[in-house]
């Protein structure tokens, strides 16, 4: 029997593997706040936001087509020469910063435990290890992609293709989590059904746990 959510009508009992994307979903990525943790005072903060990770080019370094030494100089670039210290250490240490959301790693841990699949794609860079080393739900991972090691991001239908022939799969079985629309309808165009994702206070995760673990 289908059940009836604000998703339209996502087919529960046809689901066998979640999909999770990483930032907002599963670990909280905000340039902004990264930006703040780096300098002290808002000027500065949006000047190194914008510099970097407000680029277009930061999307390059995901898409794994520029390296993070392009990423450097490019954000040098556009920043004054006095907030080159604040750049060094926040291409450092910003995944430090990368902090769980909670809830839907708690939810990735029951559905591993109730024997559901549990995977992870995410549109991120080669350093996304430095994240998942402090991510909760890693252990319970049955398996991840990231877009830079495979040159393709999502919402191309191409990268949820790869990961199902990779992990075996069938898409039709899956259901993939994202906060971005354009990604859930990209999980959709390869025959995944989707649940958009919309905030980090836990109600979403809630949501998803009674859709899959009530039923």
């Amino acid at each position: 029997m289908a059940v009836a959510t604000r998703e339209q009508g996502i087919r529960a009992h046809d689901i066998k593997n979640v999909v999770f994307d990483m930032g907002n979903v599963l670990m909280r990525f905000d340039g902004e706040l990264f930006a703040h943790d780096f300098t002290d005072n808002e000027e500065d903060a949006q000047l190194l936001y914008q510099a970097l990770f407000g680029r277009t080019e930061w999307a390059l370094l995901d898409s794994g087509t520029i390296s993070h030494e392009t990423i450097a100089r490019v954000a040098r670039a556009h920043l004054p020469e006095r907030l080159h210290p604040n750049l060094a250490q926040c291409l450092a240490h910003w995944p430090e910063h990368s902090h769980p959301i909670e809830p839907t790693n708690e939810l990735a841990r029951r559905l591993h435990e109730a024997g559901y699949g549990v995977y992870l794609l995410s549109n991120a860079s080669t350093r996304i290890g430095e994240q998942l080393g402090h991510m909760p739900a890693m252990r319970v991972l049955d398996g991840w992609m990231a877009s830079a090691f495979e040159r393709l991001m999502k919402p191309d239908p191409t990268i949820f293709q790869l990961l199902c022939e990779r992990f075996g799969l069938d898409a039709a079985n899956c259901l993939f989590v994202d906060d971005k629309e354009d990604n859930c309808e990209g999980a959709r165009v390869a025959g995944m059904q989707a649940f958009h994702f919309t905030g980090e206070d836990g109600g979403d995760a809630v949501e998803l746990g009674r859709l899959l673990l009530e039923r």
